[in-house]
């Protein structure tokens, strides 16, 4: 066992003195990173609902998400690390695709005639009645997407590892948002690294492309006349009695002047060894937002208006039950939120190493903001070594939140309201998160995968269900390699 021992010390220092470089003074320092890291990490994520924001908090909020990223980290020489982190995420949103909802309908065509074609003739083709419902995926710009981002960090350590300053810039974009951001920060320890706090801001500057829904777009467009023109020209509009009707008229709609959304954060955390088995981490963000923070192609139904449909009449008295197959309300208006929020999330995280089997990591967070919600998030997992290299750890988290004071359901708000919306994520609910993970651990990336090193690999597995009706499956797998 000796034998073992005085082995493992020659290697671990024969590692370690590779590690080492003089700097300016001739002392011995540690390489912040020895090599290049590389990361590929890919999510799989999908949700079933029934209050999707963009009809008004009815309908469903079928989403699925795939997302993946490489996170290149690059040693540039003893002190100084640059990370690149590319991603991009492709989703399909059965409730999104609603912003055009409507299917069936006759379509036209045009053509010229005469030596200089100055006569032209209009031709309808007939085709099925128009019709919709908010269960059930549509056509539209927003039924599916591509999220592309990257982010840039630099990093600088002292000789001595104990101050660390970096700087970032990050950029992504989807069909209709655009954001671009840039922050830094400081960390410092103390003593001999037992103690550090950490100093963090951020700005993002971001910018939204204008989608209304198909029925206030129009209203945009040709105003009062609307239904003489474009899209709902020849199309029945029903009442709330299925009755043919002119009378669709909504006129509490604003349109948008302003596209802009800018986001100001700043965060401190402190974190202290309290023994060899006991760690505690405390964190304070404060994140200030400007602009443009409703979402334009979210619909709004208020209690004091009509009610005006497209579709099929004998749908009308089971609208907000799936059993809707063909018809669906217009809006009377968007979405509409203050310019400003502000948002304040404290929280703290506890490690415990009970023995060489078991760890207990907990987490706990209080949120509030000025919109009148106010969070609490608990947190626990408990990694259970199983050899050497794989550690398992289940899961549990559970979060609760008071609802905003902007948020009223389908029908409830009333159009002499300043601020209005029916998005359920604004609404008081309580969920619960459970599953658990699978880690493979090699020190030395020993395993080789395409000339690079293994190092660790990681799977997670978790179910997401929500008192609202809202549920969702997220899968996560995750690879680290070392090009040495």
């Amino acid at each position: 066992m000796n034998k073992i021992h005085i082995t493992l010390l020659f290697l671990i220092t024969s590692f370690l003195s590779f590690a080492q470089v003089k700097d300016s003074t001739g002392v011995f320092k540690k390489r912040v990173l020895e090599s290049t890291e590389i990361d590929f990490l890919s999510s799989y994520y999908n949700q079933e609902g029934m209050h999707a924001a963009v009809s008004g908090g009815v309908g469903t909020e079928k989403l699925s998400d795939f997302a993946s990223n490489i996170i290149v980290t690059v040693p540039l020489n003893d002190d100084d690390v640059l990370t690149f982190d590319v991603g991009l995420s492709a989703y399909t949103s059965a409730s999104s695709s609603n912003v055009n909802p409507f299917m069936g309908g006759s379509s036209s065509y045009t053509t010229s005639s005469g030596a200089s074609g100055h006569h032209t003739t209009t031709t309808t083709v007939a085709g099925t009645p128009v019709y919709g419902t908010p269960w059930q995926a549509s056509s539209g710009a927003s039924k599916g997407g591509t999220l592309a981002a990257i982010n840039a960090n630099y990093a600088h350590s002292s000789n001595d590892r104990n101050f660390i300053w970096n700087a970032d810039m990050s950029l992504s974009s989807e069909f209709n948002y655009s954001s671009f951001g840039i922050g830094g920060g400081i960390t410092k320890l103390f003593n001999d690294k037992n103690t550090e706090i950490s100093i963090k801001s951020n700005l993002y500057l971001d910018n939204w492309k204008i989608i209304y829904p198909t029925e206030l777009k129009e209203y945009n467009l040709y105003g009062n006349d609307f239904q003489l023109y474009s899209y709902f020209r020849g199309v029945t509009i029903l009442d709330q009695n299925g009755t043919t009707t002119t009378a669709y008229l909504p006129s509490t709609f604003k349109p948008w002047t302003s596209t802009k959304r800018n986001s100001y954060s700043g965060s401190i955390s402190f974190s202290q060894v309290l023994t060899k088995k006991s760690q505690i981490s405390i964190f304070m963000d404060i994140l200030q937002q400007q602009g443009m923070l409703s979402t334009p192609y979210q619909r709004v139904y208020f209690a004091d208006k009509a009610n005006y449909y497209i579709g099929k009449a004998q749908y009308i008295p089971m609208y907000q039950s799936a059993a809707n197959i063909g018809v669906f309300q217009l809006a009377d208006a968007i979405e509409r939120m203050p310019n400003s929020r502000l948002k304040v999330p404290i929280g703290l995280r506890w490690s415990y190493y009970l023995n060489e089997k078991f760890t207990v990591r907990t987490y706990y967070r209080y949120y509030w903001d000025d919109w009148g919600v106010k969070g609490h998030t608990a947190n626990i997992e408990i990694p259970f070594k199983i050899s050497e290299r794989f550690t398992l750890y289940p899961m549990y988290r559970y979060y609760t939140q008071t609802a905003a004071k902007y948020f009223a359901p389908y029908e409830t708000h009333l159009s002499t309201e300043q601020y209005y919306t029916s998005d359920y994520d604004l609404s008081a609910f309580d969920a619960k998160q459970y599953g658990f993970g699978v880690n493979y651990t090699d020190i030395f990336a020993n395993g080789k995968f395409l000339g690079l090193g293994i190092k660790n690999i990681e799977f997670r597995l978790n179910h997401y269900l929500r008192s609202d009706g809202l549920s969702a499956n997220i899968g996560t797998l995750g690879f680290h390699f070392t090009t040495d």
